[in-house]
């Protein structure tokens, strides 16, 4: 595969999740980024899901009740987008997710275990990204070389090095989320345990976007102007 090809396949891959929103280089804003998590629809099926878990696990304290308010949340924003007729897929994979996330709580009989598959999903992800960097294939500078249309990034040296430090960021995202999450799930604080989820979600992965789209225009932008001059 060549490494055009392998850029293209990052940023389709990641694209979805709001990466391809936001061009390498652009001045960063507020628009811009509110449209990379999705908008309102974005931030509600987001963050929903979980408030509907912590809220009804805190009154009730019933699994089924608990793992089951997420999965009627989610069959709600199917037929939402039904009704309005707007691309169901981003919907319906939240909903495969927090369907199987219900069926391995139900299954053990205990209600942390409906975080289990977010810890496999955050370990794949960290895995994925510190073997890039162990290769020197750093995954972040291929989705922002296919998004800003720079194949050869890994021959420039500052585009290789933002690269590099980008996907680092990433992977101490998924890295923090680990560090912070599992000792309330061995703990058995279930309720910080969705609180934690809750602010380390959507939140933190706004302000990384952010952060990843800094570094890039740095780079890219000073780049333009050079060749404007």
């Amino acid at each position: 595969m060549t490494e055009p090809e392998a850029g293209n396949q990052v940023a389709g891959a990641l694209g979805g999740a709001g990466f391809g929103a936001l061009k390498p280089g652009e001045t960063p804003t507020m628009v811009a980024l509110w449209q990379a998590v999705g908008k309102t629809r974005g931030l509600v099926e987001s963050l929903a899901p979980g408030l509907g878990f912590l809220i009804t696990f805190t009154l009730t304290g019933e699994l089924l009740l608990s793992v089951g308010a997420p999965v009627v949340l989610a069959v709600v924003f199917i037929l939402v987008r039904l009704i309005q007729r707007t691309p169901l897929m981003p919907a319906v994979a939240g909903l495969i997710g927090i369907a199987a996330s219900a069926g391995v709580a139900l299954w053990s009989g205990r209600a942390e275990d409906n975080f289990i598959l977010g810890f496999v999903v955050n370990g794949l992800w960290l895995g994925v990204l510190m073997v890039s960097l162990l290769v020197r294939r750093p995954v972040l500078g291929y989705l922002a070389g296919a998004l800003a249309g720079d194949p050869q990034w890994r021959s420039q040296p500052g585009t290789r090095r933002i690269a590099t430090v980008a996907t680092w960021l990433w992977a101490g995202l998924f890295g923090l989320r680990l560090l912070v999450q599992v000792p309330l799930y061995v703990s058995a604080s279930i309720g910080a345990l969705a609180a934690a989820k809750l602010v380390m979600g959507l939140p933190l992965y706004a302000a990384w976007l952010w952060v990843t789209w800094l570094l890039y225009r740095a780079v890219y932008g000073s780049r333009a102007t050079a060749t404007r001059c």
